[in-house]
């Protein structure tokens, strides 16, 4: 019977190549960073997300991209469409730079797996995600959907998709699905009436916008306000 002797073997930064495993893998490297590095639109300003108090470029930007590149999916799926997104500002994880977009871009700007689904919520659940937005000191990216408050903090107006706010109706949200789980302590996604998969990861809407635009454009608008 043989003994079977083994020893830990730290590999860091610090660990020099091997040059027969660096040939083998080399050629997949090459092509990855190939794939990930092409041009695929231009950012003529940074994007950021640090650049708005109740809205920022980057905010805006990726909320408008959700709702731009998933209704047609979930109004194929379920002839509805999304009435207004909203996503959470700690899911955006870089700002994008002045200059060539790449898909390496959209892995940097959003590393996580989240996919976009769509939460059907009754007047109720859009008042306490509303709340929500007004007492939380965060810019969370919205789009097709309006709030208005006074210096106060009191809420004046909700326009949604230009139109006021009814309770009394029901409205499709798009959203990912670490939120409606609760996450970032969205946990009025609780009460949704229904639940729609796109199947779509926000990264990869992303990806899919830029290589259908030339120049990307974002600012901080009246999508949330304070007025005096």
């Amino acid at each position: 019977m043989k003994n079977i002797e083994g020893q830990r073997i730290q590999i860091n930064y610090a660990t020099p190549p091997n040059d027969s495993i660096d040939q083998i893998i080399a050629p997949y490297r090459n092509r990855i960073n190939q794939v990930l590095d092409s041009p695929l639109a231009y950012s003529p300003k940074v994007i950021s997300k640090t650049d708005g108090i109740l809205n920022t470029t980057a905010g805006n930007f990726i909320a408008d991209i959700i709702l731009e590149e998933v209704n047609p999916i979930f109004a194929a799926r379920t002839g509805k469409k999304i009435d207004f997104v909203l996503l959470n500002l700690g899911g955006i994880r870089s700002a994008i730079s002045q200059g060539n977009v790449t898909t390496r871009t959209a892995y940097e700007v959003m590393p996580f797996e989240n996919k976009v689904v769509i939460a059907e919520m009754d007047g109720k659940g859009v008042r306490a995600m509303v709340s929500f937005l007004i007492r939380s000191s965060q810019a969370h990216p919205i789009a097709g959907l309006q709030i208005i408050m006074d210096q106060d903090k009191v809420l004046q107006a909700v326009n949604i998709q230009g139109k006021p706010f009814d309770e009394n109706r029901t409205y499709f949200v798009a959203t990912s699905d670490y939120l409606v789980n609760g996450g970032d302590k969205m946990t009025f996604f609780k009460d949704h009436i229904s639940l729609t998969d796109s199947d779509y990861l926000i990264r990869n809407a992303m990806i899919d916008y830029f290589k259908k635009v030339d120049t990307l454009k974002a600012v901080v608008d009246d999508r949330f306000v304070q007025i005096n």
